[in-house]
């Protein structure tokens, strides 16, 4: 079903890698597109997915088709907030304990002028 729905663009798949294990690690979340190449995402509190961005912020995306690299910035204060009212209206309320958790910025990283990041 997670293949179905990130495949049809409702849901995005996104590749960490474990703090552990340094293996990559994939799950499916629900995501709020910001701007162009730039995703809001909120995990519930504890997720393994969430704490692997802490250590490592650089990630991968896909949604249907398309996949790229992007960075995490983790979110405070009112665009804490704004992330999950985004999500919340583009979702409904799947998870009373979504807003209790942690809440990124995914986007695509930034590279020198002459393109060597």
């Amino acid at each position: 079903m997670d293949d179905e729905l990130v495949a049809a663009g409702r849901y995005a798949r996104l590749e960490t890698r474990g703090r552990h294990t340094g293996l990559p690690r994939p799950v499916t979340v629900g995501f709020v597109e910001e701007a162009a190449g730039t995703l809001l995402v909120a995990s519930l509190p504890g997720a393994d997915w969430a704490e692997n961005l802490y250590d490592d912020p650089r990630c991968r995306v896909t949604i249907g088709e398309q996949s790229w690299s992007a960075d995490a910035e983790p979110l405070e204060g009112a665009e804490f907030g704004a992330a999950i009212r985004a999500l919340i209206l583009r979702y409904g309320t799947p998870a009373e304990r979504l807003g209790l958790g942690s809440a990124f910025r995914l986007s695509a990283p930034t590279t020198n002028e002459e393109g060597t990041g």
